[in-house]
């Protein structure tokens, strides 16, 4: 880096989203707050371990194979085109460890344009991806809480932290995406590709992990399982809340000359700006004012739904921002606080339809904050933009009610519910599902080996008591 200014626009961008996963690393500690809160005492460190172990896992494998997906996967493949090499983001690249930006190594099929541009990225924009592939299962997480295995989960966690969720961020979330160039997608904020396709996921594992002992009475009317400690949970909401800020920092790119010959190409002209993920240019004070407004829009409108409830009230600003997240880049601020709005209604009412009707039990009404409130929102975008230019690349689709409803199909269903729905019936056919009953009534803090040294009499007694504290 010879030149000070562009010294400096590649230093910038690398502290930039360095800070943003400082920020975004506040989302998984609410969640592991907000859980523990929601769960009932004889759970907590079950719960807590079963998120906590995500990180590891999601990293290591999203290390070896999730970041080169993002980047190979555009054409589908085989969708609109092959495979894209993208040899700066498989595991055993020069660019995948420390690098100063120099040539690449002799007979390396890295270009010195690739070194040279993510030398010094790389591991930072990785990170970012990282900290939305940990949120998009801890999504997951909150609404199977006190019944399944610690070891399925995580197998379901890196299904779609490091595969499922960056397939559909590869093909609706980067600027060359195919879905992008055929439908106009547009979901600049990810309320389909974090929050449509985590919710969806969550479906496809509820219908076949089936809920808590004791959540629905025998004529199939469902019990009220309240959070142990409202405290933690709102303290984690709103570590969520300050998380997803940095979340949507992460989504732009800082700084890029939009009539540069990499994007529009306009000979002699010089137009430098922070862009959204389809590199069209944006501002961090369009962010701001939307971001704010929707969570208030969504705050209002849970208050007075679930009236005053404190746990949808706060659940239902994050519904506020996940259904105006999909255009939250272009919406008047007015828009965003009433689509943030709809989103909570939406999701507060949903969440009690589907619980009734399908005897789903979502522990943390996650499906219906991050499922349907982020299908809401990629839809309501398809309207609401419509007609508007996807991206700044010449001959892709424009945005439109029926590019982002079949985008909002291919999130929550087709990404989500059914790959859920195939590893959860496989782990469940191989008894690998769900927690043993016994186990569920005592608690799932308690360890095999330790349950095995229990007196037969004396567990049994447990459960009669377990039992009869809880009406089942």
């Amino acid at each position: 880096m010879d030149n000070e200014l562009t010294a400096l626009g590649i230093i910038f961008t690398e502290f930039y989203y360095w800070v943003t996963v400082v920020f975004m690393f506040l989302i998984h500690v609410g969640f592991c707050i907000y859980e523990v809160g929601a769960s009932r005492y004889k759970h907590h460190t079950h719960t807590l371990m079963k998120n906590t172990m995500v990180i590891p896992l999601v990293t290591v494998t999203f290390f070896f194979f999730g970041w080169w997906i993002y980047f190979a996967f555009v054409n589908g493949p085989w969708i609109i085109g092959d495979l894209v090499a993208a040899p700066f983001a498989t595991p055993w690249s020069e660019l995948m460890g420390t690098h100063m930006g120099g040539a690449p190594q002799e007979g390396s099929v890295l270009t010195a344009d690739d070194t040279a541009f993510w030398a010094r990225i790389n591991g930072v924009f990785w990170a970012a991806f990282l900290l939305f592939s940990w949120t998009a299962a801890s999504i997951v997480s909150g609404a199977v809480i006190e019944r399944i295995r610690p070891s399925a989960f995580w197998i379901l966690a890196v299904v779609i932290g490091s595969f499922t969720w960056i397939i559909d961020a590869s093909w609706g979330w980067s600027w060359n995406g195919w879905m992008v160039q055929k439908l106009g997608y547009h979901d600049a904020y990810a309320s389909g590709v974090i929050h449509a396709i985590a919710g969806g996921f969550a479906l496809g594992v509820l219908l076949v992990l089936g809920p808590r002992i004791g959540k629905f009475r025998k004529d199939g009317t469902p019990r009220n399982i309240n959070p142990h400690n409202p405290w933690l949970v709102t303290v984690g909401l709103f570590l969520i809340y300050t998380g997803f800020w940095g979340f949507y920092v992460a989504c732009n790119i800082p700084i890029i000359d939009v009539y540069g010959p990499a994007m529009l190409d306009v000979p002699d002209k010089s137009f430098f700006s922070a862009t959204n993920i389809y590199l069209q240019p944006t501002t961090l004070s369009a962010i701001t004012f939307n971001f704010l407004m929707s969570l208030s829009g969504g705050l209002m409108a849970a208050y007075l739904v679930s009236d005053g409830d404190a746990f949808w009230t706060y659940s239902g600003g994050l519904a506020g921002v996940i259904g105006a997240s999909s255009g939250n880049d272009l919406y008047h601020p007015i828009q965003a606080m009433l689509i943030g709005a709809g989103g909570a209604i939406l999701a507060y009412k949903m969440h009690y339809w589907v619980e009734r009707k399908f005897k789903i039990d979502d522990a943390v009404g996650a499906v219906a904050v991050h499922g349907y409130a982020g299908f809401y929102g990629i839809v309501v975008a398809g309207f609401m933009l419509w007609g508007y230019p996807s991206s700044p690349f010449e001959g892709y689709a424009a945005i439109s009610p029926w590019g982002n409803f079949l985008g909002a199909l291919i999130m929550f269903f087709v990404l989500g519910f059914f790959p859920a729905l195939i590893v959860s019936k496989i782990l469940h056919g191989m008894g690998m599902l769900r927690i043993p009953r016994e186990i569920e009534m005592v608690g799932l803090d308690i360890n095999h080996e330790s349950l095995r040294a229990m007196e037969a009499e004396d567990v049994a007694e447990a459960i009669r008591e377990e039992a009869a504290a809880s009406g089942a």
